[in-house]
């Protein structure tokens, strides 16, 4: 107990320069079994899940700039499982249940909070439109009921209730295993356990070339030189559209931004994540207080990450619309992450067309909250050259067959 005491004085003054590394910085071999083109959480999953569930631990994950510098720390921390159509379900169903049991499974506290989740609903429209989500997700066999505006106030008193509002809360649906999760606590975790089983962490290190010969893909090229690999995974959340075209590929997927913004830190006031369809608008509060707030993706094509200044205040407007007591708050700061999406807002995962390379891509908003799933899954479609059943519904080649999961229908267009 001395010992670990004297050990958190001696590292809460040493401003961090003599701690040791989490993980290791290794220099790129000259080949891999498995490259896997992107350290967000969905790669760093993947590898993880390659050596613990297949075995394979002769894999890179090649990282542009820092673990979790991208998407993964540029979100706001949501986690759920209560999308409509039966393959996204079963997909983030599994992601889920991977959640609950991660900082076990990692030896790392990602700081799940499951405080439940409620989707407010302004019309009746809203609420056919949830009863409908509602009875698809207890069929699947995760916990969701629909609440009157009684429960919705027990849950958020401080909610616009006015008769005069201009958009009324009638109730709504609420998803009691949903909650949030430290963003980079995910990443971490994932970095240190999969260095721990042999995977190579190479950081700033960005890919400027796939090399393929006779179909076949052979190598990527990189700033730290050229890496050989026998399967390549392309995982690079809002750039997979970049990626796929060095091999020659064009993907079904736009990029734009996803704003999100804190205020400054009061005392704790919202228990639960609220959100709105209808008025574009979605808040949590952090365990420091904050409020974590968010909308809907900017309205135009970027690689940005920054977003627009109208957005904001479109956000910030809707939020006090619904909250007004929030209206006296500061924002401290404001970020976006890069969105890819498909057509029917669900994401592409497995092998294309050229042999040995896989991809993870097109999560949309949904990137955060299904890093373990998505790396389960994925894992296994490289480890046997064959999709995981979960994973055979999100195969490119739906794009061909017109065999789409049209989660957007469900979604109405609006998910986080």
């Amino acid at each position: 107990m001395r010992y670990s005491i004297f050990n958190l004085a001696r590292q809460a003054t040493d401003y961090h320069e003599n701690w040791p590394e989490a993980w290791r910085s290794p220099e790129p071999r000259e080949s891999y079994d498995v490259v896997i083109v992107g350290g967000g959480g969905h790669g760093l999953a993947t590898a993880y899940y390659l050596a613990k569930e297949h075995g394979i631990t002769n894999v890179a994950v090649i990282e542009k700039g820092y673990i979790g510098g991208g998407n993964t720390g540029r979100n706001t921390t949501i986690i759920r499982a209560d999308y409509l159509t039966e393959e996204a379900q079963a997909l983030f169903g599994l992601s889920l249940k991977l959640y609950e049991g991660l900082s076990h499974d990692l030896n790392f506290n990602v700081m799940l909070s499951q405080r439940g989740m409620l989707k407010l609903a302004h019309s009746r429209s809203d609420l056919r439109g949830m009863q409908r989500r509602n009875n698809g997700i207890n069929l699947s066999g995760h916990a969701s009921e629909m609440v009157g505006p009684g429960r919705v106030r027990e849950l958020v008193p401080f909610a616009n209730f006015s008769p005069t509002a201009r958009h009324p809360i009638l109730g709504g649906v609420f998803q009691s295993t949903a909650g949030i999760a430290r963003h980079d606590a995910v990443a971490w975790g994932y970095a240190r356990a999969a260095d721990q089983r042999g995977i190579h962490i190479i950081q700033n290190c960005e890919v400027t070339a796939i090399r393929t010969t006779g179909g076949q893909v052979e190598a990527v090229e990189t700033t730290r030189g050229t890496i050989r690999a026998k399967k390549i995974a392309l995982v690079g959340a809002g750039h997979s559209g970049v990626l796929a075209a060095m091999a020659g590929l064009r993907l079904p997927v736009n990029t734009r931004p996803l704003q999100a913004f804190v205020s400054e830190p009061m005392k704790p006031i919202l228990n639960t994540v609220v959100s709105s369809a209808a008025v574009f608008c979605y808040v949590s509060q952090s365990d420091k207080g904050e409020l974590v707030i968010g909308g809907e993706l900017d309205g135009f094509n970027s690689y940005v990450q920054s977003g627009s200044l109208t957005h904001i205040k479109s956000t910030v407007a809707n939020l006090i619309e619904l909250y007004p007591i929030f209206s006296r708050l500061k924002m401290m700061r404001q970020w976006a992450g890069l969105i890819d999406y498909t057509p029917d807002d669900c994401p592409i995962i497995g092998k294309l067309p050229v042999g040995g390379l896989f991809i993870d891509c097109g999560w949309g908003t949904g990137g955060f909250k299904g890093t373990p799933g998505s790396g389960f899954v994925c894992a296994h479609t490289i480890a046997h050259d064959e999709p995981h059943p979960l994973a055979a519904p999100f195969a490119l080649s739906r794009f061909e067959s017109g065999c789409l999961v049209d989660e957007q229908v469900s979604a109405g267009g609006f998910t986080h």
